[in-house]
């Protein structure tokens, strides 16, 4: 009896450690965060978005500005740079940038690890937004890789009409890995060197616009100018395209930058109103310019200020009042203009579409003035001035860093395909023009 007792109570207390356990399970479960679907359907709609940028919007603007002999291979080594990068990103690249994995010490400042593959990553896992509210990892995953895809398309705007289409391809993998996903740790992930420092940088103008446009300025040099420039005219042979394509980016930027706030709140709806108004205010400015030192106000000029516009606010999307959006793009206009203009006939440099000239300082002049909006004009800092120009140092800091990383990841990446498969084009198919040679098709029959 004593033993059927025993056994009885035995039972007992497994039956209640097992009601116990399924209970704690499903209060777990219950406990588990689940992605906002308004949060999650505005991520969506901003990935698809920025992905519009890349393709038709900045094959579109970077095609009609090259001549009419290098229109399809422009757009195809943008298309396929991007779409190289995405695999890239499911393969190694998210679990460098944003991997669940802390890397101890030193490393752990530039590189996280785990979920190679996506590995870890399924339709319940989330990630976090800035708030209590989460979405789904997998859109995260997803809009972080547009910008990884866009960043690499950019550099191309300095190498266009020359560079190989193999060299491309084989330096994308290199760059993307040594130089991308690095920085992009350093300023969006936990435990990243500049992200704990306190940079701000709300969209990319260190790890997308500084990066490309610096990476773009060096791989220019190494690649040397085109055939006949600067003596011979180059033109672009379709402003129409690339008014077109400026428009698709300026629409597709509100993904760019509302979307970098990971939710459709109040600050996403301020990164809309300044990629509204500094892009406006860009835009006029350099036509403004243009005028001023004796020229027409031109179709050209407009589309470069909006996109250096665009440039300037993007790490001051969020970061900044209205008013201090205008200045900015105000200001990004300016510089971006001498830098064409003046800087680049006087250096001699070959950018064949100035990503440096409008992306690289504009990013610049952009993260520099994020410091300063940040507190001025109704920015949402209202710090002091003491604050105000701590954060500007910051910013300059975090600027050097970029620059110094990108020149530096970009003379490896650049060596390692010179010496491999080379970088140019031979000087026949520069003149009989990349479409025909690298791709047997033409943009005009």
């Amino acid at each position: 009896m004593l033993r059927k007792f025993a056994c009885g109570a035995g039972a007992l207390g497994a039956s209640l450690l097992a009601a116990s356990a399924a209970w704690a399970q499903e209060a777990a479960e219950a406990a588990a965060p689940v992605a906002n679907p308004g949060n999650n359907a505005w991520m969506m709609t901003a990935t698809v978005l920025v992905m519009m940028m890349i393709l038709p919007g900045l094959a579109l603007f970077y095609g009609g500005l090259t001549r009419s002999k290098n229109m399809l291979s422009t757009m195809t080594q943008v298309g396929a740079t991007a779409a190289l990068a995405m695999l890239v990103w499911i393969m190694w690249g998210y679990s460098l940038a944003f991997g669940p994995t802390a890397i101890e010490g030193f490393l752990g400042q530039f590189f996280s690890t785990g979920s190679y593959f996506l590995s870890s990553v399924t339709p319940e896992t989330t990630a976090a937004t800035f708030s209590d509210e989460v979405i789904s990892e997998y859109v995260f995953v997803s809009f972080q890789m547009t910008f990884a895809a866009i960043t690499a398309a950019l550099v191309l705007g300095a190498t266009a009409e020359r560079m190989k289409f193999s060299a491309t391809m084989l330096f994308t993998i290199i760059w993307l890995t040594i130089v991308y996903f690095p920085i992009a740790h350093m300023v969006w992930a936990g435990g990243g060197l500049l992200f704990d420092m306190g940079a701000l940088d709300f969209a990319g103008g260190t790890v997308v616009h500084i990066n490309a446009g610096v990476s773009g300025l060096v791989l220019a040099f190494m690649l040397g100018k085109r055939k006949g420039y600067p003596s011979e005219p180059m033109p672009p042979h379709s402003l129409t395209l690339t008014m077109v394509g400026t428009g698709l980016l300026w629409v597709g930027w509100f993904g760019f930058n509302a979307g970098s706030e990971l939710e459709a709140d109040g600050f996403a709806g301020l990164a809309m109103i300044n990629t509204f108004v500094a892009t406006a205010a860009g835009g006029l400015a350099w036509m403004v310019i243009e005028k001023l030192v004796g020229h027409k106000g031109s179709a050209l000029g407009f589309c470069s200020g909006i996109i250096a516009g665009l440039v300037a606010v993007t790490p001051a999307a969020g970061n900044s009042g209205p008013f201090g959006a205008v200045l900015l793009g105000i200001a990004a206009s300016a510089v971006c203009y001498f830098a064409v203009s003046v800087l680049k006939p006087r250096l001699g440099y070959d950018d064949s579409l100035d990503a440096f000239g409008i992306h690289g300082l504009g990013g610049i002049v952009g993260a520099v003035g994020t410091g300063f909006v940040n507190t001025l004009f109704n920015g949402p800092g209202n710090g002091s001035a003491g604050s105000m120009m701590e954060q500007v140092g910051i910013q300059i800091v975090a600027v050097l860093v970029a620059i110094v990383w990108a020149t530096v990841g970009t003379l490896i990446a650049g060596t390692i395909v010179k010496l491999t498969i080379g970088l140019r084009v031979s000087e026949d198919t520069e003149e009989s023009g990349l479409d025909i040679s690298e791709h047997g098709e033409r943009a005009y029959n």
